[in-house]
């Protein structure tokens, strides 16, 4: 990595923090540490890090309350990071504008690849890159946005339009969480918001036609009680 990218963690328990910037920084990481809301805040503003790690349980103030006042004036990567069986928490949490969360405990592999990705789509944005040629591919999986075909291995794979729908758009975000909310929203409109069960029943058709085991799928991931993701690790 020639320019360091910046990493703001934002955590109150200080064995937590020094964990995590140990392993970023033996990663070629520079880190930024702040315990408190609003301690986090003026560092977002004053040192404008490449990505934040958000605990949502701070002393002085709730995470969610960060993530309402920086998504005011900043686009800039969050990852919200929370204890497990806070499914709520998590949700508003992505519905606020955090790009990922990453439940404790977590693996060191795992956090460097939400880094990663979290980086990766940031440059995007600021550049307006996009996927080349308006394909995305993963692994066996091409998707071909302007023709709207899906195939494994260079086979095509049938899918209607919803299935394809509701594809295209997990791989437009791949790498991020995307909650049942706003995939629903996506593909059905505002009056399918509350029906969960019409999703499940697409994507167990989805990952039927394109995993080679629908069990244990590697191309479009659940995350428990939040939604879904679509991987972009190679």
């Amino acid at each position: 990595m020639t320019n360091k990218a910046t990493v703001l963690i934002v955590e109150d328990e200080a064995a937590i923090c020094n964990f995590i910037s140990t392993i970023l920084a033996a990663n070629d990481y520079r880190t930024l540490k702040a315990e408190t809301g609003t301690c986090a805040i003026s560092m977002i503003s004053s040192h404008c890090p490449d990505v934040v790690l958000l605990d949502l349980g701070l002393p002085d103030m709730d995470g969610l309350e960060i993530l309402r006042a920086v998504r005011g004036w900043s686009g800039i990567p969050i990852i919200v990071v929370s204890a497990r069986g806070n499914e709520k928490e998590k949700v508003e949490a992505l519905d606020l504008g955090a790009d990922d969360y990453i439940t404790k405990p977590f693996g060191t592999s795992e956090l460097l690849a939400r880094i990663r990705t979290a980086i990766r789509h940031s440059i995007k944005m600021e550049t307006g890159e996009d996927f080349p040629g308006g394909q995305f591919t993963k692994g066996g999986l091409t998707i071909d946005f302007d023709k709207h075909l899906v195939t494994i291995g260079g086979t095509d794979v049938h899918l209607t339009l919803i299935e394809f729908k509701i594809v295209a758009l997990l791989a437009k975000h791949a790498g991020s969480v995307l909650t049942y909310a706003f995939i629903i929203n996506q593909v059905w409109g505002h009056f399918a918001q509350s029906d969960r069960q019409i999703l499940r029943v697409n994507m167990a058709n989805i990952r039927r036609k394109i995993e080679q085991n629908p069990a244990e799928p590697k191309y479009i991931l659940t995350e428990v009680g939040v939604g879904y993701r679509m991987s972009d690790e190679p």
